[in-house]
C-alpha cells in the first residue's frame, strides 16, 4: 500500500550539474529505508524528489499504486520531517500538531483525537500549551515528528532529522524513532550522513555516493560483505583498514605478513587491496590460535573510550593511491588526516575490547584471521568475491 519505487530517476541543476544519476530503487511497505552517504552525495535530493520538493530530469516515481512524478508534493500522501524542525514558534504544541488537520478541515472530534494520541504515544501530553521556545531541542524534534504523524502518510521522509541535537540526545531520540517504527509500521525513508545511524535504524541501507547507489543492504551485510573500497571504508566506525597487497601462489602478502587465502574465490595472483576490519586485528596472548599471521607494531596513539580502545599503528605497507585512495578518503572524510605522520608508511587502527591499557610506544603483536580479510581490485576497487 505503502511502497516507494524510484525507476532510473535522475537530477541534473543548471550548469549540468549531476546531483542523482540514473537511481533505481524499491522500497518495501512498512520498509524503514535509510538513504546514506558524504556531504553532496545525492541523498537530500532523492528524498526531495520523493517528496515532490525538486522536480524529476529523468524516470518515474511510484508511491503506492500511484505513480506522483509530476504530482505536487500535496498530492502525495507523504510526510516530511526535516532537520530544522521548521515548528511555527508563535503557536502551541497543540496547534503545531493540529495545523495540518485545520488546513484539511478535518473535523474538531477527530483533530482532537488524533492530536491526543499522537501526543500520548510522543510524551507531549504535558506540553501541549508549551510554545516552541520553550521546549529542548529533543522536545521540538519530537513535535515535528507529531506534526508528520497526525497526517496518517502513506510514507515518512525524514531528512537528517537528528543533526542539531547533542550525542547523548541523539542516541535517546534514535531510540525512540526505532520504537516508534516498530509502532507504527509506516514506510519510512531517512537520510542520514552518520553510518551509525544507518546502521541502527535501518532495515536496509542504500550508501551513495556521487549521485548513484554502490550497494543496497541490510547493515549487516554491508558490513561483513561491502561491494567496494567506498562502502568498506564508510560503513564501520573505525573504518576498515586498507593496503596494496599482492597474491601469490593463494598467499596474500601486506603489511609485512603472509596470509593463506584457502580457496578465496577472488585470490588470483596479482596486485589486490587487502582490507581488515579494526575489530578483527586481536592482540595476541598466551592463548591465541598458534600459526595465525601476526603483525608486529609500535603503537602511534591510544585513544581510550572506556569498554574499548583505539590504538593506531604504522605498517609495513604504502598509502593507496590512485581512484581507490580517492574513494577511501570521500568515504572516510578524513583526507587530511595523515598529513603530520612521520613518513609514508599506511597506518592501521585496532579496535581493542576491554579495559586493557596500552601506552604509545608499546611494541604489541597482533594476529588476524585469514577469513576476515577483504580483497578489492585496485583499479575498479570492486570486492573480489
Amino acid at each position: 500500500m505503502g511502497g516507494i519505487s524510484l525507476e532510473r530517476v535522475s537530477k541534473v541543476f543548471p550548469g549540468g550539474v549531476v546531483a542523482v544519476d540514473d537511481v533505481d530503487l524499491s522500497i518495501g511497505d512498512g520498509e524503514f529505508m535509510v538513504l546514506v552517504g558524504p556531504s553532496g552525495c545525492g541523498k537530500s535530493t532523492l528524498l526531495r524528489m520523493i517528496a515532490g520538493l525538486e522536480g524529476v530530469s529523468a524516470g518515474k516515481i511510484r508511491i503506492g499504486d500511484r505513480e506522483v512524478t509530476e504530482l505536487a508534493p500535496r498530492s502525495r500522501d507523504v510526510a516530511m520531517v526535516f532537520q530544522n524542525y521548521a515548528l511555527y514558534p508563535h503557536m502551541r504544541v497543540w496547534d503545531n500538531l493540529a495545523f495540518a488537520l485545520k488546513l484539511r478541515r478535518t473535523p474538531r472530534p477527530v483533530m482532537k483525537e488524533r492530536v491526543g494520541s499522537v501526543a500520548g504515544v510522543l510524551g507531549l501530553t504535558e506540553l501541549i500549551e508549551r510554545k516552541p521556545g520553550a521546549l529542548s531541542g529533543g522536545q521540538r524534534q519530537r513535535v515535528a515528528i507529531g506534526r508528520a504523524m497526525v497526517r496518517e502518510p502513506q510514507a515518512y521522509l525524514m531528512d537528517e532529522p537528528l543533526s542539531n541535537l547533542d550525542a547523548k540526545l541523539r542516541v535517546g531520540m534514535r531510540a525512540e524513532l526505532a520504537r516508534l517504527h516498530a509502532r507504527l509500521g509506516v514506510t519510512t525513508v531517512y537520510v542520514t550522513h552518520d553510518q551509525v545511524e544507518a546502521m541502527t535504524l535501518g532495515d536496509r541501507v542504500a550508501v551513495l555516493r556521487d549521485g548513484t547507489i554502490q550497494q543496497i543492504d541490510t547493515p549487516e551485510r554491508l558490513f561483513d560483505e561491502p561491494a567496494n573500497v567506498f562502502v568498506a571504508a564508510f560503513i564501520g566506525s573505525p573504518p576498515m583498514n586498507l593496503v596494496p597487497a599482492e597474491v601469490r601462489g593463494g598467499t596474500l602478502r601486506f603489511a609485512g605478513v603472509d596470509v593463506p587465502l584457502n580457496g578465496h574465490a577472488g585470490a588470483r595472483d596479482g596486485t589486490v587491496i587487502a582490507g581488515v576490519r579494526p575489530p578483527d586485528l586481536a592482540p595476541s596472548h598466551p592463548g591465541a590460535e598458534a600459526g595465525l599471521p601476526r603483525i608486529r607494531a609500535r603503537l602511534e596513539v591510544v585513544e581510550r573510550l572506556g569498554s574499548e580502545s583505539h590504538v593506531i599503528f604504522p605498517v609495513d605497507a604504502a598509502r593507496l593511491e590512485g581512484e581507490a585512495a580517492a574513494a577511501a578518503d570521500e568515504a572516510t572524510e578524513e583526507s587530511d588526516a595523515t598529513l603530520l605522520a612521520e613518513d609514508q608508511r599506511a597506518r592501521f587502527t585496532a579496535r581493542i575490547e576491554g579495559r586493557r591499557r596500552f601506552a604509545p610506544g608499546e611494541e604489541v603483536e597482533f594476529t588476524v584471521r585469514p577469513d576476515t580479510v577483504h580483497l578489492f581490485d585496485p583499479d575498479s576497487g570492486a570486492a573480489l568475491r
